[in-house]
């Protein structure tokens, strides 16, 4: 016979020739022949011998909690309200009375996680190989397809589904406005000189079903819509009359494209011609025109100016034909001119001199 003691917070299980005989708890116990495995309370129950056997022990099955988690399931333990661990296919036991398990299952067959579980848990590394995470920013929505097939659209925010067999993917939408560049256009115009166009447009989706369900590649076809209305505008104009008619571009573009972009799921918000660039010769040309109109112009105003000037000495000698005073001035004003230039005079003639300076200075009455 030997003397066992069971301290509290463990549990002993008494067996005898490898049979399981019954449980004992906390006390003092003399037995005879008999073996007991000690156990602590406060760690999970793994038995050495088939949980089936010893749960057919009423008093053994009531100290103990048992978790049977199937091939599709895990479930999420809780001790004492913190997590602890994620138990997947088997049968587990734990220890009633010591500390508080509680346990979340989970159904892996599903897409969405409808189950009582916080944030902090989800994001566990224990959780990372059950759970697929897709996050939308705040200038996007996402479509969400289940097995390739349209679920619902997602909000932005950051979004937790079931890892399982299902196809789960997310496609994301800028909704941002964004800007589509069309460059190095070599179109015709009317008169078939031929032109480099740079081009762009502002636009941004509005409807993400059709811009990604109902329309394959939607920026391409955005593209070339601008394009076909580029050259339908262009190849209608000589070249004439698209350097002065470039500012209407944009309103014969918006209006054109207004209807076929929205089907779409766009809408163009602005564009505009950013270059034109003409070929060499062309060029060479433009530039020749170019300088012979300012040269025409240029002597347009040069001829205005002397127009202007003779009219003014006009006006100048009718004044002086009509005061002799004001004759005289000029008079005065153009030898004082003079002399600013004369360092010295010399006299010569007698009087004669003396009465032309006076006719000079003195007017007549």
């Amino acid at each position: 016979m030997k003397r066992v003691r069971i301290n509290n917070g463990k549990v002993g299980l008494v067996f005898k020739n490898g049979d399981y005989k019954r449980v004992i708890t906390a006390g003092v116990y003399w037995l005879l022949s008999e073996d007991v495995y000690e156990y602590d309370m406060t760690k999970p129950f793994h038995s050495a011998i088939e949980l089936t056997i010893l749960l057919k022990d009423k008093e053994l099955a009531d100290m103990l909690t048992v978790v049977e988690v199937k091939d599709h399931e895990i479930v999420l333990l809780y001790e004492n309200g913190n997590f602890k661990n994620v138990l997947t296919a088997g049968r587990y036991a734990y220890w009633k009375g010591v500390i508080d398990y509680t346990f979340v299952r989970a159904d892996l067959r599903k897409v969405e996680i409808t189950e009582s579980i916080d944030l902090d848990s989800m994001k566990r590394k224990e959780l990372v190989p059950f759970i697929r995470v897709c996050k939308v920013d705040s200038f996007e929505k996402g479509i969400l397809f289940v097995d390739n097939k349209l679920d619902r659209i997602l909000e932005p925010g950051e979004y937790y589904f079931w890892k399982n067999a299902k196809d789960v993917s997310v496609t994301k939408v800028d909704l941002r406005q964004l800007q589509l560049e069309v460059s190095g256009q070599e179109i015709l115009t009317r008169d078939k000189a031929a032109l480099r166009i740079n081009f762009y447009a502002q636009y941004k989706v509005t409807d993400i079903i059709r811009a990604v369900i109902e329309n394959k590649d939607y920026e391409k076809q955005l593209y070339i819509l601008i394009q076909l209305a580029l050259r339908e505008f262009i190849g209608t104009l000589s070249l004439d009359e698209l350097l002065e008619k470039k500012e209407s571009m944009t309103t014969h573009i918006m209006s054109a494209l207004r209807d076929k972009v929205a089907v779409l799921g766009v809408e163009l918000r602005d564009c505009g011609m950013r270059d034109i660039i003409l070929p060499g010769e062309m060029k060479e040309i433009m530039n020749q025109v170019l300088i012979a109109q300012k040269k025409a112009e240029a002597n347009v105003i040069m001829r205005r100016e002397e127009t202007a000037s003779t009219r003014s000495l006009l006006n100048t000698a009718k004044l002086m034909e009509e005061n002799a005073m004001l004759f005289k001035l000029k008079e005065m004003e153009y030898v004082e001119k003079i002399a600013d230039k004369i360092n010295t005079i010399s006299l010569s003639g007698g009087t004669q001199i003396i009465d032309q300076l006076k006719e000079i200075f003195v007017p007549r009455k």
